[in-house]
């Protein structure tokens, strides 16, 4: 039985039994804000007021100026639409963008989140306290988690934290990205192998699969795994839950992608 379990890379598994250890592995992780790409998992995508005037605006000598206001939101409530699309478009100006990359390559940061910002001390209670946004967003070029925070109220960023080493959720860009690269590696003939034995069709794009993505760490586990992964943590790594959709689940656990890399191992 356990030859036949190995029989290659990316074996069949019963749907009722990769949810038992499914659940094992996600206690206490956090999923991506959402599995559709909207945002809220950050990468969805760019806002409509991002795009206006995008030719303008890298244009040299062109001076950016704040999106309109749209409707607004008041007090705590969430932010609108119309706050989101503008402090994405604040937060990603021109510099940020051409100095940036995404999980692709491209010019710009990956963007990953878009929240209502926490209110400082002195700022609680207030009958009218201002309205913020943080922007978050991973960049390839260097791997730094960047938080933009943005005045809803000036047009004005406010403020911008880089970080290295925190690895947030993927997001959906991120996670099909992912597929993409175990696809076109040798390690993944067991994924399109299995995937033809169920389907009786060709594995071509990523999107013939449901793909769930975690952040991978450096030595989780008991097993600190090859030299391969070791600078996951550092870089952005990703395992994969993966089924042929609306059909049975495929195992890709054992299949690490670094994205920063573009790399693919397998653990143990």
């Amino acid at each position: 039985m356990r030859k036949v379990m190995h029989r290659h890379l990316g074996k069949v598994v019963a749907s009722a039994a990769v949810a038992i250890t499914a659940t094992a592995v996600l206690v206490g992780v956090t999923l991506p804000e959402s599995a559709s790409g909207e945002e809220g998992s950050g990468g969805g995508p760019q806002s409509s007021s991002a795009e206006q005037g995008q030719a303008a605006r890298q244009q040299p000598g062109v001076v950016e100026e704040a999106p309109e206001q749209g409707k607004t939101g008041s007090g705590r409530d969430p932010l609108t639409d119309d706050e989101m699309k503008r402090a994405q478009s604040l937060a990603a100006g021109r510099d940020f963008r051409m100095s940036s990359e995404d999980v692709k390559g491209a010019k710009g940061p990956e963007r990953l989140s878009t929240d209502l910002a926490e209110l400082s001390p002195d700022e609680v209670g207030a009958a009218d306290p201002p309205r913020r946004a943080e922007v978050t967003y991973y960049d390839y070029k260097d791997d730094t988690y960047v938080t933009k925070t943005v005045d809803l109220g000036s047009g004005k960023v406010t403020g911008t934290d880089t970080q290295h080493g925190v690895q947030p959720p993927p997001n959906r860009d991120e996670v099909m990205e992912a597929a993409r690269l175990l696809m076109a590696d040798k390690l993944g003939e067991g994924l399109k192998k299995d995937f033809k034995d169920a389907t009786g069709k060709a594995l071509t794009r990523p999107d013939q699969l449901t793909v769930t993505g975690f952040i991978y760490r450096a030595g989780e586990g008991s097993n600190p795994g090859p030299a391969s992964v070791q600078d996951c943590g550092k870089h952005r790594c990703v395992r994969l839950f993966t089924r042929v959709v609306n059909g049975p689940w495929i195992d890709t656990r054992q299949m690490v992608v670094d994205l920063s890399a573009h790399k693919v191992t397998k653990l143990g």
